[in-house]
């Protein structure tokens, strides 16, 4: 019995590697939860790894940086977000006073 060559397309395996990546599995838990072969799956983790990946991909270093950013971005917005409701609930307390 031979074995059919299964294509996957770019968009498939960069979705797995990213879905391995950033759950933390293993090649055998991520080829099991998407139905591949591990050595496949392996070889797409690897590559990605190496910078390797498919054309106009970026590294696993390049997204890390990128969280990264977003992360300290997203923490600057919560204290500014936090800032202006300390804000409001302060100036609301003074209307209220100045009108009694």
């Amino acid at each position: 019995m031979s074995r059919k060559n299964q294509r996957y397309s770019k968009e498939f395996k960069a979705e797995a590697v990213r879905t391995v990546l950033e759950n933390q599995l293993s090649n055998s838990e991520g080829a099991s939860r998407l139905s591949l072969p591990e050595g496949t799956l392996g070889q797409w983790v690897t590559a990605a790894r190496k910078g390797l990946g498919t054309p106009g991909s970026r590294t696993v270093a390049e997204l890390e940086s990128e969280i990264l950013q977003l992360r300290k971005a997203l923490n600057e917005a919560r204290l500014e977000r936090d800032i202006l409701k300390k804000a409001t609930a302060y100036f609301a307390q003074e209307s209220l006073k100045n009108t009694r």
